[in-house]
């Protein structure tokens, strides 16, 4: 097939491995998957198969996928794989790592196969490869949920997704995409929504969303943010305000939003 996604699938799991690598082979614009049980194993199918896509669990035997991800990023290939982490493990440190060495998205098991597929259109799929004749056409899916987008934000540039202000900001810019004039109303409104969604106080609301800011920023990872929002916005010398925060995800989310919800 003219433009297919070659993808490498890397999980120990035999069932969750196969599971996933007949799923991507039934959608249109996959051509070839390949399964491998760890990265060593990854890492021999990379050195004799050229992949557009490499989807690789973390801890595995022999070759864990932090360490495929480092050997894939030393082989200086000329177009490397890009790399989507699947895990378990949820810990913002594992995140971290993971982002640190060049993967486009950590996703935390369990997942739905339509979400990896989406992700995977995202990367592969949207535009001609450069050695290809001309683009196929590429079914639709169902895109990752307004939650799903802001938890892959959060947790590329930092925010662990155990602290209060993880889910007070998914539920708070939730709010604003859906009725932007609350970001106006910040202190009389939008916090006191987001107090009664969770049974806490608004004083409470404002401080964890400040601190999971404060995180984000204490590690550096304003380079992604502005990635993000497609524009350079931020600075490590400059950490917005709560609200300037939320307006900024929310006006960046809001248009996809908008447009998915035309009647």
């Amino acid at each position: 097939m003219v433009n297919a996604a070659r993808i490498l699938i890397v999980e120990d799991h035999s069932l969750l491995r196969n599971a996933i690598a007949q799923y991507l082979m039934q959608q249109e614009g996959i051509g070839i998957v390949i399964e491998a049980s760890n990265g060593a194993e990854a890492l021999k199918c990379i050195s004799e198969t050229t992949f557009d896509l490499v989807v690789t669990d973390i801890v595995m035997p022999v070759m864990d996928g932090y360490m495929l991800i480092e050997a894939i990023n030393k082989l200086g290939l000329k177009v490397p794989p890009k790399v989507i982490v699947m895990s378990a493990l949820g810990r913002d440190d594992f995140v971290a790592k993971a982002i640190d060495l060049g993967a486009e998205f950590y996703m935390i098991k369990p997942f739905e196969s339509e979400y990896l597929y989406a992700h995977i259109k995202g990367i592969c799929l949207t535009a001609p490869k450069i050695e290809r004749e001309q683009p196929q056409q590429v079914a639709q899916v169902d895109e990752p949920t307004l939650d799903e987008q802001l938890r892959s934000i959060f947790l590329t540039i930092g925010i662990p997704a155990h602290i209060k202000g993880f889910q007070y900001l998914c539920v708070g810019i939730s709010m604003v995409i859906k009725n932007p004039d609350m970001i106006n109303r910040i202190t009389k409104e939008l916090y006191p929504s987001i107090a009664a969604s969770f049974n806490a106080s608004t004083s409470n609301v404002e401080r964890g969303i400040r601190h999971a800011i404060e995180i984000a920023w204490t590690r550096g990872r304003v380079d992604l943010l502005n990635n993000i929002l497609g524009c350079k916005v931020c600075s490590p010398q400059y950490k917005p305000t709560n609200g300037e925060f939320i307006a900024m995800i929310a006006s960046k989310l809001r248009v996809k939003y908008d447009s998915s919800h035309v009647c």
